[in-house]
């Protein structure tokens, strides 16, 4: 694989995706994301392997979303994929994580803010350091995520919780994450890799059978929010064109205070 955004490593059974775009707090553009899917495929196709990691770059962030600088009225101009309209396969890329029938372990190292957050969400597990930190940022900067960053949020956190993550988007220490059910424990920094070994190993004694079956059963209780997520997509592709969602991200760019309050009324 010829790959610029991601590092890609398998090893005794272990896949490890790791996002490699530290100077970016290792927010994904469409690059990023196309990388990490053809990742997930090779393990996904690998019957050596019975786990895959995913991980950042770095000791500050996870991942800290999609990259803002990328980002155009016509979203991250992506040429490839199918086309969702935002112009980044991020709905497939949260497909392969979802549906790979092995065991999937977000390892978050720092941040995990925004569309990061949603990818340690979805993963089957996840094993924070102590100086992670974790939020949403969509309604600050004009960008939303329903399906799996909300309604599959709702799910793990409950609603009033969801809703309080979201409309605030305020940010969570790794303690915090885990007393609400975000993290499934948290452990000090510099032994995170070291902790999320031990559970690969112990995922990899186990039935392969037993735990596709039983990742497939846990989905099934929420396959209904795929649909939720295409009907959010579409809708994100035209929110990105509007003067609206695009003062969140010439805020951001410029490092300015947002002014959403001239849309009201």
């Amino acid at each position: 694989m010829n790959l610029t955004d991601i590092l890609y490593e398998k090893q005794g059974g272990v896949a490890k995706v790791t996002i490699n775009r530290p100077k970016a707090m290792n927010a994904f553009r469409g690059q990023t994301v196309d990388e990490m899917i053809t990742a997930f495929r090779d393990a996904w196709d690998d019957n050596e392997i019975g786990v895959v990691v995913l991980t950042g770059a770095g000791d500050r962030a996870f991942c800290a979303g999609g990259d803002q600088k990328e980002r155009a009225a016509d979203g991250y101009g992506a040429k490839s994929g199918l086309g969702n309209g935002i112009g980044i396969e991020i709905e497939t890329l949260h497909y392969y994580i979802r549906s790979i029938p092995k065991p999937v372990i977000a390892a978050v190292n720092g941040y995990a803010i925004g569309g990061g957050h949603v990818l340690h969400v979805i993963c089957d597990l996840t094993i924070a350091s102590d100086r992670a930190i974790f939020g949403q940022s969509g309604p600050k900067v004009g960008s939303y995520d329903v399906g799996f960053g909300s309604s599959y949020l709702a799910h793990i956190v409950g609603h009033k919780k969801a809703r309080e993550i979201w409309y605030l988007c305020e940010q969570y220490s790794a303690e915090e994450a885990r007393e609400m059910g975000l993290v499934n424990k948290v452990v000090p920094h510099e032994q995170l890799m070291e902790e999320v070994d031990r559970w690969c190993q112990k995922i990899l004694d186990k039935s392969p059978t037993a735990l596709k079956v039983l990742k497939q059963s846990f989905n099934a209780d929420v396959a209904f929010i795929e649909g939720i997520s295409q009907l959010g997509m579409a809708s994100l592709a035209m929110y990105y064109g509007t003067e609206e969602a695009q003062e969140g991200n010439r805020a951001f760019r410029a490092k300015r205070p947002v002014d959403f309050r001239k849309f009201r009324g």
